[in-house]
Parts: structure tokens; sequence; C-alpha cells
């Protein structure tokens, strides 16, 4: 590859100040940094790559190929496919190294690629048409497609290399014109850009290039860009990479390194990822952190940082390893070679430690087996709405297998909905949510607003609940009812006291919603008949497997426990219940409860 970035240059990352202050929690066992450079080939790790991506080929070709009477409207599997089949078809211990029939596969795909291509460059994806980012996906597998080929230069195949110089460098015109939806999308247009000029080079891709990281790069002192997601953190720190890397950027590292020793802190005992901040889809998604595995590896080769080498073999040791990673991974070992070094054994990292996370308002701790998630960073107001964040989920807790997917507290103040609280403190060892919710009605209009008609303008209440035809920023507000929730969590190794706290107008119903993994098995408190269960008194107990985890006293006051969401929901028939064993506690304001968990 050209445009390597030097040693010299990735050793001074270890020095990061943004990054440091993030993991200077954390005890390595070998004092942060290898003692060795990493310099040898994973050899078995190449083999499993190749028997993987081999094993996905013969599937593919197995696939009775038609070509299909309806649009297609999402390319990228077919671009995935076309990288799986380049890797086999340019690596010389595969099984269909030079494959005749593999080469024919590949012909037809690009073909339909070809044929799909608007005259602008541009693939449709979705709802999307004509989308500029959604190709820019597209070409991040064709890409690395076409730098393989061009690697291995067997002159057989350069009616594939044109097919494919055709296609990407149509849509190179799309890249350096068109627009974007999202904060990623600037960059993996620019990452694209900077593929596209490392194959063909052309001045104009840097310029665009230019333009988009001129805007700057937002990373906050959590560690976190803009849409504090997982699946986009993800999409960022490739495109970072791969712009550091091919444009002698070293300084985008400096973000990627952060941003990745925060989803350390992130990432759960098994592999799943907090999502409960994000502000994009996957804060109501379950996923695990095995799509950060090229990056983890390429930065920990680069920095020798343990975090990110632990980081490795943890993803290496997830079932989804195999599905995400070893079934279609090869093209990109193949295409950035740094990548098949070996990565030392022995980098062991401490796994007990506390972390706030102030600006995002969200605190993780680890003891052992028991991890804990507190959540208190909503964007204000609560919409529900891709870009903001909205999951009413203050507290998660995993006791090894035994897991409290999330606890919710909610009142029937007004039908508000759900607690979201209004940031976190933390004050000592004792973690403080609170919540104000106002409601109120409207005095007249004063006469200067009336109208002949009576058609007064469609405008949202001010308490922002509900719409209507009564211009209600020219009316007085009265009979304002406040109601204020405070929910205090004190951690001692692992174990949890939970105070709530809820004042306000009286006999308002309040509920502590827990929803427990699937399968977790209960005992103390009462099922009803719809599967319900209620803690009236007394301690419950889940069990899971081995791992049991305790929770009470309980209490129950009422058995109302439909419509818990806001009227953002329910007016629409949608609810935020998830799938899960729920548990409720209940009772009414003027409301006071303490409980643990451990």
């Amino acid at each position: 590859m050209k445009n390597q970035i030097s040693r010299s240059e990735f050793i001074r990352l270890s020095s990061l100040t943004l990054a440091s202050s993030l993991v200077a929690d954390v005890t390595f066992a070998n004092n942060t940094f290898f003692k060795d450079r990493i310099t040898e080939v994973d050899i078995q790790l190449m083999k499993k790559l190749l028997l993987n991506n081999d094993a996905n080929v013969k599937s593919i070709l197995e696939k009775r190929w038609f070509k299909s009477k309806y649009k297609i409207n999402n390319f990228r599997p077919l671009a995935a496919e076309i990288s799986i089949m380049t890797a086999s078809l340019s690596h010389s211990e595969s099984a269909y190294y030079k494959s005749k029939p593999l080469e024919g596969r590949l012909n037809q795909v690009l073909d339909v690629l070809l044929d799909n291509q608007y005259d602008d460059g541009t693939l449709d994806a979705g709802g999307n048409r004509q989308s500029p980012p959604d190709t820019a996906f597209v070409l991040e597998y064709l890409c690395a497609a076409a730098t393989v080929l061009n690697i291995n230069k067997q002159t057989e195949l350069q009616g594939l290399r044109d097919k494919l110089k055709a296609f990407i460098v149509k849509a190179g015109e799309a890249m350096i014109t068109g627009g974007v939806h999202t904060p990623n999308h600037r960059w993996v247009i620019s990452a694209t850009l900077a593929n596209i000029n490392s194959l063909y080079p052309d001045k104009r891709y840097l310029r665009r290039i230019n333009q988009w990281l001129a805007e700057g790069i937002y990373l906050n002192a959590d560690g976190h860009y803009l849409e504090r997601s997982g699946v986009y953190s993800n999409v960022i720190n490739k495109a970072f990479i791969t712009m550091a890397r091919l444009l002698n950027k070293p300084e985008l590292l400096d973000k990627v390194q952060a941003n990745l020793t925060t989803y350390y802190y992130y990432t759960e005992t098994n592999g799943d990822l907090v999502t409960v901040d994000s502000r994009r889809q996957d804060q109501f998604m379950n996923t695990d952190v095995s799509k950060f595995y090229l990056q983890y590896r390429y930065m920990a080769i680069q920095t020798n940082n343990s975090i990110f080498a632990h980081m490795v073999h943890v993803i290496e040791g997830l079932p989804s390893f195999a599905t995400d990673i070893l079934s279609h991974a090869l093209v990109h070992f193949m295409a950035n070679r740094e990548l098949q070094k070996q990565i030392p054994l022995d980098a062991n990292v401490e796994n007990d430690f506390e972390k706030f996370f102030a600006i995002s308002n969200l605190a993780r701790i680890r003891r052992g087996k028991t991890s804990i998630t507190l959540f208190g960073g909503n964007d204000k107001p609560v919409i529900v709405i891709s870009g903001r964040s909205s999951n009413p989920n203050f507290l998660m807790y995993r006791k090894g297998d035994a897991i409290l997917k999330y606890m919710r507290l909610s009142t029937s103040f007004f039908r508000m909905g759900y607690f979201s609280s209004d940031g976190l403190e933390k004050v000592g060892n004792k973690y403080i949510f609170k919540e104000t919710k106002e409601a109120n009605y409207y005095q007249p209009l004063a006469e200067a607003y009336h109208r002949e008609d009576a058609d007064y303008k469609l405008s949202r209440s001010q308490d922002e609940r509900y719409w209507n035809k009564m211009d209600f920023d020219s009316r007085t507000k009265s009979n304002v009812k406040t109601q204020v929730s405070v929910i205090e969590i004190t951690e001692n190794n692992g174990k949890l006291s939970l105070d709530f706290k809820v004042d306000g107008p009286p006999n308002v119903e309040v509920t502590i919603e827990m929803c427990f993994k699937e399968g977790s098995l209960i005992s103390g408190a009462k099922k009803d008949e719809y599967g319900n269960y209620f803690l009236k008194s007394g301690l419950g107990e889940l069990s899971m497997g081995s791992d049991v985890m305790q929770f009470g006293p309980g209490k129950m006051e009422h058995s109302k426990i439909n419509n818990l969401d806001s009227e953002q929901y329910t007016y629409h028939k949608g609810s935020l219940r998830t799938d899960g064993v729920h548990v409720y506690l209940t009772g009414y304001t003027p409301f006071q409860h303490s409980m643990f968990i451990g």
C-alpha cells in the first residue's frame, strides 16, 4: 500500500491525552504495551479465514443464478459476495484459486451492479433513491476486491478488473459531488474517495475529502462521536483507519484510539455491547462487539496497546466471530497485510472497574462477573426519532447469565410515560437520577386573540404532550402540576441499593418495571394470568443456569401496568415493552421505596 504510516508516527499514539484519560483506571498485566514488536504472521487465523471464505464461496456457487425480474434495492449483499469471491479466486492456497466457474459468477454479479448503476454513478438503497452514501457502503467491498485483484495481477482476470474499474470510477463522480444524511456519511464517503484514489488517483477525490474534513471531527471527552452509537462508531472508525493509512493522516487514529477505548468499557463479559445511550436505531437493538474486530486488530498491531489486544482475543472467542468475521473478512487481510500479524496471547487486562462517562450521563461498573450500567442521558425533550436518545432504561444489571435487561419507572402523571432523568450525578459512591415533569391546563384566550371564524392556530401544548387547534402559545397556563422523581443508587462490591422517591399530586400510580432475560426462572413473586409477575413483599429471586440474582423487598398497591409508555407511543397503539420476564413493584404518590439488587 502507498502512504503507509511509519512506526514512529504510530508510537506517539501511546501518549494521546484523550485516550490516556480514558484508560487511566485500567491496570494492565504488561504495563500497557507489549515488550516486543508484533512481526509474525498469524498462520492459524489466516487458515481459518481461508477455510471459512472458501465455504462461503461454495455456498454462493451452489445457489442457482438467475436475473431477478424485480428491481434490486439493496446491493450490499451482492458487493459483499464480490469481495468474498475475489478473495478466494486470488488466494493461491484457496480451493477456488483461478477457478473458471467462480470467475464466471463474479462476472455475472458485476454485470448486475453495472446494469443497475444510474448515470450519475449511484445505486438505490431501500427508500434512499440514487444514494451517494449507500453507494459508498457498496464501494467499500468493491474497492477491497479491486485492490486484491491489482495485487495478484492475474492477467486472465483483466476483464474483471476493467468491470470493477468502470463501476468504481463512475461511482467516484457521485462521491465527488453527492450529499449525505448523517454525520457518519461524511466519513464513509471520504474513506471511499481515499480508496478510489489509491486505485485510480485523481486530485478531485482529495479535494472533496478535504472539504468534508474541514467541517471538523467531533469526539467528546467520553470518547464518543456525535451519534453515540456502537453501529456507527464502527463505521466511522473503519473510515478513519482507511484515511489514515491511505492519505498519511495518522492524527485521525487519535479519534479511533479514544473511541475503541470507550467501547472496551461498553463491552459486557459475553461480548454484548451497551447501546442504551445511542442516538440511533441501535439504542433498542441487541448487538455485540464483533463488528469492531478489524479495528481493534489494526490498532493493537500499530500501537501495541494491550486493551486492544485483549479485545481482539475476546472477539475471537465469541460465537459471532465465525459469522461476522471469518466468513467474509479474508479480502481485508489480503488488501491490508498489516492485519495478518500475530498478536500476543498474554494481553490480560484487569476486569474490575468503575467508569463514569459524565457527558453521556452513563456509568459502567464491573466487579468480576457482575456488570452494571446506569443511564440518565436522554436528549430533552424526549422525542422518538432517529438522531435522538429516548431509551427509558436507567439500570441494566448482569450477574453471569442472570440478566436484568432493564429497569424502568413509570407513573400515570398526565400519561407522560416513563421516567427520563435530567442527567446523572455522581456523589461519592452514589449515583443520583432526577426528573421534573410539569403539566397544566389553559385559560380562555384574551380578546385580542379572538377570531371570528374560531379557527385557531394548530399548535403544540406548552408541556409538549399533544397538539390541537387551540393557539396554546397565546393562552395563559393555569392549574400547573409538578411531579419530581428521584432515584438514588449506591454500589458496593457489585450489590446495588436503590432508593425511590416520587412527589407531586397524590394518588398517582407509580410502577417499577424489571425485565429479565427470556427463560429466567423467577421465585418469590406472584404470576398473573398474563404471565407478568408482581413482587408484593419480601425478596424475589432470578436464576439462570447456575447464576442467581436476588431483588427486593417488593411492594404492590395496584396492578395497572398497561400503557406505561407516553402518548407518543400509545396514541399509535405502540409500546416499548420488550420480550422477557417482567416483574413489577407498584404504589401511589407520595411514593417512597428502598430495595436492593445483588
